[in-house]
């Protein structure tokens, strides 16, 4: 399974690199270090799932007043056609289709918070219909790489973020997250679309990955013939979404007479089981990550990766000094989210990195996370080609917001 290898890999690079670093060049502070970056990433681990439980419970509950009001029906009725093809193990009337779109619509809107815990009920609905419970299903598969993938239609936090640092202009990265993460989505469909033998052809497929080109296209028109929309849409739209959403289900669970409530109580229950099975595939992942980059290791990727780039010859190597988020962004979003942050304070956030560094942080999920976490809340230990398929993606998404950005931003 990957996630092991990948898991042991980390530890043992880790440790050998803090070995050759007491040594060889006697630094007697690296094995505190990691010591100490164990413990903190334990903390966060478990702090994060904290939050989380939080989170659980609120959107479940929601999602509970959705299901009893009829509301995820009539929207697993809209997407029903799309979801048949490329979700054919998922009957057209399963709750686990109306999950699965308002984890896309959250993660579209860049509401990270509302997203994961969506994802995980669309996990726990999707394992009700998987007959091998510790391997993952070919629908799961197909959920988790679109979820991975990140496309993101406004990037809420990142806006939010880049305005803090008193960015002169923090909509400016609105246009190449959209592109890039439309990027990394189609090919990450792509690839398992044909590991699954789904016939991408379909003029069903077509028409409504053609109707997605038309929004972003229309969005990205409307940008940049009124960009002084792009703040607007960014700050107010997805969030005004999202609370629009709620109340439909509110309205709709009044007409059918439920008890808004306790169905509100009933589905909470359930997040707090979610989130106590969560906390040890988190931990390890953290801990994991934590010692490789504690180390030294991930430092020396980096030098290597810029080194190799300049021997071929190549003069734009500026993203380097950006390009920590990008590997950081499939372990942890918070530790990418940092780096953005401590990109923004060492080189400006309206630099080419600073810019550059926001941009990727938008280009990609937290794949391993998500991995993790997702499969984690189901028992879920064969992942089968899910890891292989969501980095393929996340490179899909760094490649084009490498290029996105040398198109878009002023190298300075």
């Amino acid at each position: 399974m990957l996630l092991n290898r990948i898991f042991i890999g980390m530890f043992l690079i880790g440790f050998g690199v803090a070995t050759a670093k007491l040594f060889f060049w006697g630094d007697m502070e690296i094995f505190k270090s990691i010591v100490d970056s164990l413990f903190s990433a334990s903390k966060l681990g478990f702090e994060l799932a904290l939050y989380l439980t939080g989170a659980l419970c609120l959107w479940m509950g929601f999602m509970r007043i959705g299901e009893k009001g009829g509301a995820i029906h009539y929207l697993s009725k809209a997407v029903s056609p799309l979801f048949k093809r490329l979700f054919p193990e998922v009957p057209a009337d399963h709750p686990a289709v109306g999950s699965i779109m308002m984890n896309f619509s959250a993660n579209m809107l860049g509401l990270d918070n509302a997203a994961t815990p969506l994802g995980l009920k669309a996990m726990t609905e999707l394992q009700e219909l998987n007959p091998e419970k510790d391997k993952a299903s070919n629908a799961q598969i197909m959920f988790l790489v679109l979820n991975t993938s990140g496309l993101t239609l406004i990037p809420v936090s990142i806006l939010a973020y880049r305005s803090i640092a008193d960015s002169t202009s923090p909509s400016e990265v609105f246009l190449p997250i959209l592109l890039t993460t439309f990027c990394s989505t189609f090919i990450g469909l792509l690839f398992v679309g044909i590991r699954q033998k789904i016939n991408m052809l379909h003029p069903v497929i077509i028409a409504y990955l053609g109707g997605l080109i038309a929004l972003v296209s229309g969005l990205i028109y409307l940008v940049s013939v009124s960009p002084e929309y792009a703040k607007v849409i960014s700050k107010v739209g997805g969030n005004v979404f999202l609370v629009a959403i709620i109340t439909s289900f509110f309205l709709l669970a009044m007409r059918k007479k439920v008890n808004v409530y306790d169905e509100f109580i009933e589905g909470a229950k359930g997040g707090f089981d979610v989130a106590l099975m969560v906390i040890p595939y988190l931990v390890a992942m953290l801990a994991a990550l934590a010692v490789f980059r504690s180390s030294g290791a991930l430092d020396g990727v980096l030098d290597g990766i810029k080194w190799f780039l300049i021997a071929c010859g190549l003069a734009a190597t500026e993203f380097i000094d950006a390009l920590p988020v990008a590997l950081m962004k499939p372990f942890s979003g918070s530790g990418a989210r940092g780096l953005m942050l401590e990109a923004f304070d060492t080189y400006g956030v309206d630099s080419f990195r600073g810019k550059v560094a926001a941009t990727f942080q938008g280009s990609t999920e937290t794949t391993f996370y998500v991995l993790a976490v997702y499969f984690g809340s189901v028992g879920i230990k064969n992942t089968r080609y899910a890891a292989g398929a969501g980095l393929i993606a996340d490179l899909a998404g760094i490649i084009a917001a490498i290029f996105i950005s040398y198109i878009f931003y002023t190298v300075n």
